[in-house]
């Protein structure tokens, strides 16, 4: 029996804590693994890497073809394309984004995603601090 509170134990087991003061990733093991799950049936995965309460580091693979749907980000975030080719519409505008590609993205402002190849991508959001 897991001396885990019932709702962490559903959740997906990381390799390491997501708020140490360093951590490494090997981006191309976690893409692999994103990709060897059942959730990738799906054509969409995501893994959050970094987590502190004012800043999230997340990988995403997404299938040819799969689209998150229109939503907002409180926080500002960045899009870098590591793989693939992306199109992401905010604001009336296009942004076509193959790998090496960054996009900002202001908070609150709405965007979509759309995978036109197999693509992984790395989210980050940061959040007002407090004060």
């Amino acid at each position: 029996m897991s001396d885990a509170p019932e709702h962490e134990a559903h959740r997906r087991p990381h390799t390491s804590p997501m708020a140490d003061p360093f951590m490494e990733f090997d981006l191309p093991a976690e893409i692999h693994r994103l990709k060897a799950e059942a959730t990738w049936s799906t054509g969409q995965n995501a893994r959050t890497l970094v987590k502190y309460d004012d800043f999230r580091v997340v990988l995403i693979a997404l299938g040819a073809e799969a689209r998150m749907p229109e939503h907002k980000a409180e926080g500002r975030i960045t899009i870098h394309v590591l793989s693939g080719h992306i199109r992401v519409k905010a604001s009336g505008r296009t942004f076509s984004l193959r790998p090496g590609g960054v996009l900002a993205v202001d908070r609150g402002v709405a965007h979509d995603v759309h995978a036109l190849e197999e693509s992984a991508l790395l989210l980050t959001i940061a959040w007002p601090g407090t004060t």
